[in-house]
């Protein structure tokens, strides 16, 4: 099996606090790889790892068989992210805001239409950015992150903040884009009814620890085998959550 990324015992401490503790994933190229967890798990800080935009304090990790940090701007030509809400220069049209990503990147003029393209934006490619609908400009972060179709693509919950037609709208966009183009896509979310929509693979964090990392399916035989119904995942995984949090509580008691 070829995986694309590998991280080994990655690890971030703030001071005293531990956001990421010794995690060790496995990413299959060509997947769409759900990253889950509830809010401050250490899913975004993570991706920022694999970003190169925070140091790891212990660990190692490989995207596309390069090393961080030894790597790291052939790393970051790889990968297009979407981290947080995008911020856009209001004034300017959606076109002209990925012009400006595209000079950055030194890519070249036709990535902007094909980026457009590929997120359904080709006809509002003219419009100002302070008219986009929340879920159009959710649309162009993606744009952004597509620009040049990298390889890989990190994706900090592109959903957020979005209604449900605007949810579907995204959810089906990124569950294409591996067969759009030979691509790997990594999407975080605290809500494994959304991922389980999308992901091939999950990996579930909690308070920075690793908890499950499989197929959807070898979720589901997880979820039988503790007695949970196949077909309602979410009580499996509030369920794991709360089991660590009970270990962390009785661990902090000795």
């Amino acid at each position: 099996m070829e995986y694309i990324i590998t991280t080994k015992h990655l690890t971030k401490k703030y001071k005293s606090f531990v956001a990421v503790n010794n995690v060790s994933l496995n990413i299959r190229k060509g997947s769409v790889y759900g990253f889950l967890g509830p809010n401050g798990a250490g899913k975004s800080t993570t991706m920022k790892m694999l970003l190169g935009l925070t140091a790891p304090t212990k660990g190692s990790f490989t995207i596309d068989g390069k090393q961080f940090p030894n790597d790291r701007l052939s790393i970051l030509k790889e990968v297009g992210s979407f981290i947080e809400s995008p911020s856009f220069y209001a004034n300017l049209t959606g076109r002209e805001n990925l012009d400006v990503i595209r000079r950055i990147l030194g890519l070249s003029k036709n990535s902007v239409a094909d980026a457009l393209e590929l997120v359904g934006l080709s006809e509002f490619g003219e419009r100002l950015a302070k008219k986009y609908s929340l879920g159009m400009k959710q649309r162009l972060g993606l744009a952004g992150a597509l620009l040049g179709r990298p390889p890989i693509l990190i994706l900090d919950e592109p959903t957020n903040g979005l209604d449900p037609s605007g949810i579907h709208e995204i959810r089906n966009l990124i569950k294409s884009l591996p067969d759009l183009y030979d691509c790997t896509v990594i999407i975080s979310s605290h809500m494994l009814s959304e991922i389980e929509l999308m992901a091939d693979d999950i990996g579930i964090l909690n308070h920075g620890r690793l908890l499950f990392e499989g197929s959807l399916d070898e979720l589901r035989q997880n979820a039988l085998q503790s007695g949970y119904a196949a077909d309602n995942l979410e009580d499996m995984f509030l369920s794991m959550v709360d089991k660590d949090n009970l270990i962390r509580k009785q661990r902090a008691k000795l």
